[in-house]
């Protein structure tokens, strides 16, 4: 299979399920990776090896029912935190040194996150709706009440989706945008017409919306592969609808002694 060049900052791995896509700059930090459609998901087998690929083991996964809104369920240090619960969510984040957080994805936008200070992290899935809510910016604001995360400290991997060049949208969704209170200029730069379709561009609004929150714009990395352009790489609903499979992001939370190496360095 010929796998596509993602942005610089990316790079494809071999696991013993297939390829993945790992960030440099958040992979000198914690494990984590994006899945192929090599891997079987959402079949427990394929669960139990994504997590390995990250050292992990099952009791250690940690995700949400997904309702492309904007909840964010966090799992602080001292809470009572269960494998198998998933409670309604669109964003996962924690302190918990150990845990496996994680989201699923076929054309979505699957975010992870890391603070370089405190060792919190999370995973985020951001499709239209949830992007339109602003989940990106809640789960930055719930690590900043919960961890004591300063945005500026964050950095922040944009995995495969749906891209800009092959999202097409109704008319519709620049009024939910509008309704939601994004700007004029925002919506100039999200939504592009061409060839007389409407097309919204889910990287662009979503690196803004993080960078808005307090993001560094040089520590939010976009792969920039779209899943319905690679759909032979990657799980797309819009290519294969009810037939599609799922991918899934994931990322540890690093331990407390990785934590000690952080701290400020600029």
């Amino acid at each position: 299979m010929s796998l596509p060049s993602p942005d610089p900052a990316f790079r494809w791995t071999v696991e013993p399920w297939g390829h993945a896509l790992r960030c440099a700059p958040l992979g000198a930090m914690t494990q984590h990776l994006f899945t192929s459609k090599q891997l079987q998901l959402p079949d427990p087998e394929g669960w139990a090896a994504a997590v390995a690929s990250v050292g992990g083991s099952p009791d250690q996964l940690r995700r949400v029912k997904q309702v492309h809104g904007n909840a964010v369920r966090i799992l602080a240090r001292g809470d009572a935190s269960h494998a198998g619960e998933k409670p309604d969510g669109d964003a996962v984040v924690s302190n918990i040194a150990g845990l496996v957080l994680a989201v699923l994805v076929a054309d979505c936008v699957p975010i992870l996150v890391v603070d370089r200070v405190t060792g919190a992290a999370g995973a985020i899935h951001a499709g239209w709706r949830g992007t339109c809510a602003r989940v990106g910016p809640a789960a930055v604001a719930s690590m900043r009440r919960a961890f004591g995360t300063d945005p500026s400290d964050l950095v922040a991997a944009i995995g495969p989706s749906i891209g800009p060049d092959d999202y097409e949208v109704g008319e519709a969704l620049v009024g939910a945008f509008q309704q939601a209170g994004h700007g004029a200029g925002d919506l100039a730069r999200w939504f592009t017409r061409r060839d007389g379709r409407l097309r919204l561009d889910l990287w662009s609004a979503n690196r803004d919306q993080l960078i808005d929150a307090g993001v560094r714009p040089g520590r939010v990395f976009t792969c920039g592969l779209s899943t319905l352009a690679h759909a032979e790489v990657f799980d797309s609903y819009r290519a294969a609808g009810d037939r599609a499979g799922r991918m899934t992001a994931v990322i540890a939370v690093p331990s407390t002694a990785t934590n000690v190496m952080f701290g400020r360095t600029d």
